[in-house]
C-alpha cells in the first residue's frame, strides 16, 4: 500500500517568499498571452481562414474560446475555494476527484505540455528556415539546438525566464500592430469574397481545422502552472486568465477577417508566412514568430516541470519520486526540467507540426474535461467545504464544459478519442489498485456520502478530512410535535448537505417496551413526513434521558452516518438542571459537538422569525462551527437574505481596528461573507442589549459545566439566553471544523 499520509519528500526545499513570487501580470497574464498568441496564429491561421472561409474561421475560433472560457470557469471556482500549491490543474483536480484521477491527469498533462515544447520549437523552426534558408543546417538539428537553448533558460530559473518574457511581450505586441496596419491598407471585397465560402482539402474539413487550431487556444493553463510561484494564485489566477482569454479573442477574431479581406484563399493556402507578407515589417513577424514560438515553448518548459514535480511530491506513485526534489531557494524543479527537455526532443523527432497538434488537442482535451468533470462535483456534491469566491461558480457551467470537451474529442478525431479513454481508465485502475491513500480531503467521501451500500463502504475506507465535514445532526426533540421547531432547525442546519435523525426516549414499560417503541417511532415517521423533513427516526427506552442519550451515542448511526452534532431545547427547570447538565456532558464526552436551541415563541411551520442573522464571537474554537452553521443556514430558501453579522467583544489591551481586521481575514480564508462589529464592555450583555433589537437568530458559544460552581453560571446563560428576544442556538463545538476547509 503506498501511503503518502507520511512526508513525501526529506529533501524537499522551503517555498519560495512572496518577495521572490509573481503577481497576476507577470505570473499569469503574461504566459497565458505569449502561449495563445503563439505559432498556429503565425504559421497556420492562415491555412484555418483559407479552409474553412471566414464564417467557419470564426466559428472555429468562438467554440475553441467557448470551450476554454467554460474551463477557464472552473479553475477560477476551484482556485477560488483552496489554498493553491504547486501543480496547476494537476493540483486542483486531484484535491477534488482524488488521488487517482490526479495521478492520471498527472501524467497526461505533463505529457501535453512537454510536447508542446516540441510543436512550439518545430514552429520557430519553420519560420527560421523560411527566413534564413542556407543555414547548413537540417531542421532536425535547428530544432534541437532551440530545444537546448530553452532548456538552459528555464533551467537557470523562471524568475530569469519572466523577465525575459516582458520583452517578448512587447515584440509580440509589435507585431501584431505591424500585421494589422499591414492588413488594413491590402482589404478589398474582392479577396473577401473569395474566403467567405470554405475550400477544405481532400483529406481536411472543419473538425481536422478544429484540431489544427485548438493549440492556440490551450495557453490558459500557463499561469494556473506556475500556482506554486505566485503571490495570491486564488486572486491572479482567475483574473489573469479571463483577461488573457478575451484579449487573445479579440486579436484572433480581428486577425480572421483581416486575412480574409487582405488575401485571396490561394494566397492563404499556400504560403505558411502568409501573415508575414501582409505585413507592414517581414522584420517585426519575424521577430513576432520568434519571440512567440520561443516565450510558448518556455512557458510550457516552465509548467510541465512543476506539474511533474507537484505529482511525485504526493507520493501517490512512489517511482516518480526522484522528480520531487526542487533546487535552490525557490524550489526550481530541476530533475523535471531535464524529462521534459527529453520528452520535448522525441517529440521533435516526429518533425511534424500538423501531426503533434491533434495530439497535443487530445491531450488538452481531457486535461479540461476532467478540470471541469472535477468543479462539477465539487458543486453537485455541495459539500460544505466547496466555498469559492468566484462569481460565476456553478455546477451547470462546469458539466457544460466536460460534456463539451468529450464531444469535441469525438468529432476531431473519433478514434484517438476512443484509445485517450481506455487509456485513462486503464491509468485509473492501475493506480487504484494500489491502494492509494490521500492525505488531502477530497470529493470521494462527499460521494460516497450521497450513495447507499457501496459508498458507505468507501467512506469506511477513506481517512477523514475537515474538508468532508457535514452536520450529522442529532435531534433530542422528545415527541416531535410538542417542539416542532427543534426540528425545523435541525433541518435548516443540515441544508439538505448532512443528516438529520429526530430521537425520542421514552420510558421502559416491561413487556410493553416494544410496542410503545414502535408506536413512538410511527408518530415521528409520520410527523417527518407531513413536515416534509429529510431524517430518520430513533426510538430508545431507558429510566432516563442521560443514559438513553450515551445509548443512541454509542448504537446509533453506521460507519460515517453517526451523529456528530446533538440538538436539544432549553429549560430553566431546577428539578431537572442537575440531569440536564449531564446529559451534555455525556454529549461532550462522546466527542459530539452541542446545539442548544431557544425559540421565543411559535410561530407558522417553517417561518423563520425576521431579522439578522447574529454570531457571538469568542474566539475560533467554538467560532469556526458558528461560523459554518451560519453559512448552511443562509443556504435555505427562507434565510438566503438574511444578513450575518460577527459581535465580538474587545478584549482588554486590544486595538479594536486590528482584532476587527484579525476576524475579517479569518472569514476571508473561511470564504464566508460576514459583517464584523466590535464593540467595547466587559460581559456579553452588553453586546446583546445593543445589538439583538433585530436579530433572528443568535449563536452563542458555551462550555459545558464540569463543577458545581460551573453549573450555577451555566444556569445563568441558559436563563438569560431564554430572555433574549430572538431565537438563540448556544453552541459547544467538539472540533473537525476549521477555517481553511
Amino acid at each position: 500500500m503506498i501511503d503518502i499520509v507520511k512526508k513525501t519528500v526529506e529533501s524537499k526545499q522551503a517555498a519560495p517568499d512572496d518577495q521572490s513570487k509573481f503577481g497576476t501580470f507577470g505570473g499569469v497574464f503574461t504566459p497565458c498571452v505569449l502561449t495563445i498568441l503563439g505559432v498556429i496564429m503565425f504559421l497556420r491561421f492562415g491555412e484555418v481562414v483559407g479552409q474553412s472561409g471566414i464564417w467557419y474561421a470564426l466559428v472555429i475560433i468562438l467554440a475553441a474560446k467557448s470551450i476554454t472560457l467554460l474551463t477557464a470557469f472552473s479553475l477560477s471556482a476551484i482556485a477560488t475555494n483552496v489554498r493553491m500549491k504547486g501543480g496547476g490543474a494537476y493540483f486542483l483536480i486531484s484535491r477534488s476527484l482524488g488521488a487517482e484521477f490526479g495521478a492520471v491527469i498527472g501524467v497526461v498533462f505533463f505529457l501535453a505540455q512537454a510536447v508542446s515544447v516540441a510543436m512550439y520549437v518545430i514552429g520557430f523552426t519553420e519560420a527560421f528556415k523560411d527566413t534564413f534558408p542556407n543555414t547548413g543546417l537540417s531542421s532536425f538539428q535547428i530544432a534541437s539546438i532551440v530545444n537546448l537553448i530553452t532548456f538552459v533558460c528555464v533551467y537557470i530559473g523562471a524568475g530569469w525566464t519572466i523577465k525575459v518574457q516582458y520583452g517578448i511581450f512587447a515584440l509580440l505586441l509589435l507585431a501584431v500592430g505591424s500585421f494589422f496596419i499591414g492588413a488594413i491598407d491590402d482589404l478589398s471585397w474582392a479577396n473577401f469574397a473569395t474566403n467567405v465560402q470554405p475550400g477544405f482539402r481532400e483529406s481536411d474539413n472543419l473538425f481536422t481545422m478544429f484540431a489544427l487550431f485548438f493549440p492556440a487556444v490551450t495557453g490558459i493553463m500557463a499561469g494556473a502552472n506556475m500556482s506554486g510561484d505566485l503571490k495570491n494564485p486564488s486572486k491572479s489566477i482567475p483574473s489573469g486568465t479571463l483577461w488573457a482569454i478575451f484579449f487573445t479573442a479579440i486579436i484572433y477574431i480581428l486577425m480572421g477577417f483581416l486575412l480574409a479581406g487582405s488575401r485571396s484563399q490561394d494566397q492563404l493556402l499556400g504560403n505558411a508566412m502568409i501573415v508575414k507578407e501582409v505585413s507592414v515589417s517581414g522584420a517585426l513577424i519575424v521577430g513576432g514568430v520568434f519571440a512567440a514560438t520561443l516565450s510558448s515553448a518556455l512557458a510550457s518548459m516552465m509548467g510541465a516541470p512543476r506539474i511533474l514535480q507537484a505529482f511525485a511530491r504526493d507520493n501517490i506513485v512512489p517511482s516518480f519520486r526522484f522528480f520531487a526534489v526542487g533546487s535552490g531557494k525557490t524550489d526550481e524543479p530541476k530533475r523535471a526540467t531535464i524529462l521534459t527537455f527529453v520528452v520535448a526532443q522525441l517529440g521533435i523527432m516526429l518533425g511534424d507540426l500538423n501531426a503533434i497538434a491533434p495530439i497535443i488537442s487530445m491531450f488538452f482535451m481531457i486535461t479540461y474535461g476532467t478540470l471541469n468533470l472535477a468543479c462539477f462535483y465539487e458543486g453537485w456534491v455541495g459539500n460544505p467545504s466547496y466555498r469559492p469566491r468566484f462569481r460565476f461558480a456553478h455546477w451547470s457551467i462546469s458539466l457544460l464544459g466536460a460534456a463539451s470537451c468529450v464531444l469535441v474529442m469525438f468529432l476531431m478525431n473519433p478514434l484517438w478519442a476512443v484509445i485517450s479513454i481506455i487509456i485513462m481508465v486503464a491509468l485509473y485502475w492501475l493506480i487504484s489498485s494500489q491502494e492509494v491513500l490521500s492525505r488531502w480531503g477530497d470529493l470521494k467521501s462527499g460521494r460516497a456520502y450521497e450513495a447507499a451500500r457501496k459508498a458507505l463502504l468507501t467512506l469506511e475506507k477513506q481517512s477523514y478530512h475537515p474538508k468532508n465535514w457535514r452536520p450529522s445532526i442529532l435531534v433530542l426533540s422528545g415527541s416531535p410535535t410538542s417542539r416542532p421547531h427543534l426540528a425545523e432547525y435541525g433541518q435548516w442546519l443540515a441544508s439538505g448537505q448532512g443528516i438529520v435523525s429526530i430521537a425520542q426516549i421514552i420510558p421502559s414499560a416491561g413487556n410493553h417496551t416494544i410496542e410503545r417503541r414502535q408506536e413512538a417511532e410511527n408518530r415521528i415517521r409520520k410527523f417527518i413526513r407531513e413536515e416534509g423533513l429529510q431524517a430518520f427516526p430513533v426510538v430508545v427506552s431507558d429510566d432516563g434521558i442521560s443514559s438513553g442519550l450515551k445509548t443512541i451515542l454509542q448504537a446509533h448511526g453506521l460507519g460515517a452516518f453517526k451523529p456528530n452534532t446533538v440538538m436539544m431545547g432549553t429549560t430553566t427547570n431546577k428539578e431537572r438542571w442537575q440531569e440536564y447538565c449531564d446529559t451534555i456532558r455525556i454529549a461532550a464526552r462522546k466527542q459530539r459537538s452541542i446545539l442548544l436551541c431557544d425559540c421565543v415563541e411559535e410561530r407558522q411551520s417553517w417561518e423563520p422569525p425576521q431579522g439578522r442573522i447574529d454570531i457571538l464571537w469568542k474566539g475560533e474554537k467554538h467560532g469556526a462551527l458558528m461560523l459554518l452553521l451560519g453559512h448552511l443556514l443562509k443556504r435555505n430558501p427562507e434565510w438566503r437574505t438574511r444578513q450575518l453579522r460577527i459581535l465580538a467583544t474587545l478584549p482588554m489591551g486590544r486595538p479594536a481596528d486590528k482584532y476587527q481586521k484579525g476576524i475579517e481575514d479569518l472569514l476571508n480564508i473561511a470564504r464566508i461573507d460576514a459583517s464584523v462589529h466590535v464593540f467595547s464592555g466587559d460581559n456579553d450583555d452588553v453586546i446583546i442589549a445593543k445589538r439583538t433589537g433585530n436579530t433572528a437568530l443568535l449563536f452563542m458559544p458555551f462550555e459545558p459545566p464540569t463543577t458545581q460552581e460551573e453549573e450555577v453560571a451555566f444556569y445563568d446563560k441558559v436563563t438569560m439566553a431564554t430572555r433574549i428576544t430572538a431565537d438563540v442556538i448556544l453552541v459547544y463545538s467538539a472540533g473537525g471544523v476549521c477555517f481553511e476547509a
